[in-house]
């Protein structure tokens, strides 16, 4: 579908939770609906957070960035604006600061006059603020359907104390059965608690998906069709696909001293291995970790992060166990801080991607052709990796115990084996298989567009109050 004279010119504002992993998707919703005629966006944005939206954004668009001032709350340093640069205690805090800008938003809004506005989970009291000014809301969920295991009504309604036993057993008429382990119920616990006297994440996500018009998520039927009904029939009321957002290719050269490293070793034979920018790992995890990829004896590319408060490099001294680095000296690297994670991935000597089921970069590693581990350590991404082992079939989770989620060195050599090591048995073979088939389908630019066709056609339903 084109814009056409018949079609009114639709105005967006995008307003995510101020957290990396929340924002990269609302701006690569922002870079889909751009490229349409009649789509204007205005993105509002922290403004120590405006500089790094810009560089994410298409260079050719149109997006207007309208920077938020944060309230002073005691206890959040000035300054930050962004759950990476803070503790999980200081992201606490930018709740409280959200919830104190209703009336910036609400003066923002009153000017701005959008048609809707895409907003996250946290800003509970957005859809009654824009109701009362005629504004449309989408609760644009960045999270896969397979997570209304945690976060739908019919859970609320069955049991509302959600002591551990009732986290672990999936809610009524949930499409098929999951296993959650006991460490992972406990790591879930934390959505039901309410801090500073604020709403909890889970009344904070079901207040914004019960209050908006329509619910957009970041997937596809081809994806989690079964769970996406699911989700639907919950909340009653339409459902937004946007598909799986593949990024762009990346533009530029990986950096010299990365790609002479990787150079030197044969095609598909470097295991890379990063947790993203907020996921962080205890001591005796890195040790692990570090002595599981040893054992592989294959190449690897580690890269470890740490709190911005902590010293990477003492961290790493201090972390990584006694002698390891001068023994894998000639095949491994160990970095912390920002490398060309999609350059590296891309490149012909990686075969394998040890991540923590972030979902973009699950999606990397499969467009880039990159077998995958998962050690997924908290929240939803317990949920992707349970997505793509168990229905997917193209990844294989490090085991973790049940009691305490402890994995050894052993644990992670089995899982890099099973993927890079047993190429002819099983699962390797299927997994390799199917993981052709879901390269291919990612990287079908028509199935991508057909999607943001479909979404841009209802919204324009939606502005002229037609029911879907």
């Amino acid at each position: 579908m084109s814009m056409n004279g018949k079609d009114k010119e639709l105005h967006l504002v995008m307003f995510p939770f101020f957290a990396l992993g929340h924002i990269s998707p609302f701006v690569q919703l922002s870079n889909k609906l751009s490229s349409y005629p009649g789509i204007k966006i205005s993105f509002l944005a922290a403004s120590a957070s405006v500089d790094r939206i810009k560089s994410m954004l298409n260079p050719i668009t149109t997006t207007q960035i309208i920077p938020l001032t944060l309230p002073h709350v005691d206890g959040l340093p000035k300054g930050v604006e962004c759950t990476a640069d803070t503790s999980p205690a200081g992201a606490e805090l930018l709740k409280v600061a959200l919830d104190l800008m209703q009336p910036q938003i609400k003066t923002l809004l009153t000017h701005l006059k959008p048609d809707f506005v895409f907003f996250d989970f946290a800003q509970w009291w957005l859809p009654r603020m824009a109701c009362e000014l005629g504004i449309k809301t989408i609760c644009f969920s960045v999270f896969t359907t397979i997570t209304s295991f945690l976060i739908v009504p019919s859970r609320l309604s069955h049991n509302a104390s959600q002591t551990l036993e009732e986290i672990k057993k999936p809610p009524p008429g949930f499409p098929k059965t999951i296993h959650v382990k006991t460490f992972e119920a406990q790591n879930y616990a934390y959505i039901f608690k309410s801090f500073h006297g604020t709403p909890s994440v889970l009344d904070r996500f079901i207040t914004c998906l019960d209050g908006c018009n329509a619910i957009l998520v970041k997937s596809c039927t081809e994806m989690e069709g079964p769970y996406i009904d699911y989700f639907s029939k919950q909340f009653k009321k339409p459902v937004l696909l946007i598909g799986p957002v593949v990024p762009e290719p990346h533009t530029g050269q990986l950096e010299d001293t990365w790609a002479n490293w990787l150079n030197q070793f044969p095609n598909k034979s470097v295991i890379y291995c990063s947790f993203g920018s907020e996921t962080f790992l205890t001591d005796d995890q890195i040790k692990e970790l570090a002595l599981g990829l040893e054992l592989t004896g294959l190449p690897f590319f580690l890269v470890l992060n740490f709190p911005t408060n902590l010293n990477s490099s003492e961290q790493l001294e201090r972390t990584l166990p006694q002698g390891f680095l001068e023994r894998v000296k000639d095949i491994g690297i160990v970095h912390s801080g920002w490398v060309q994670q999609r350059h590296i991935l891309a490149h012909e000597s990686v075969g394998c991607y040890l991540s923590h089921a972030g979902f973009s970069s699950v999606i990397e590693g499969l467009v880039n052709d990159c077998q995958l581990v998962m050690l997924p350590l908290k929240g939803d991404q317990f949920w992707n990796s349970k997505l793509i082992e168990l229905e997917w079939r193209v990844g294989m989770e490090v085991y973790r115990r049940d009691e305490d989620g402890y994995f050894g060195k052993d644990d992670v050599f089995e899982a890099v084996k099973s993927v890079m090591m047993e190429t002819e048995k099983e699962p390797a073979k299927s997994i390799r298989e199917n993981h052709k088939k879901w390269k291919e389908f990612l990287q079908n630019n028509e199935i991508q567009s057909n999607y943001i066709t479909d979404l841009v056609e209802n919204l324009q339903a939606l502005s002229q109050d037609i029911v879907l």
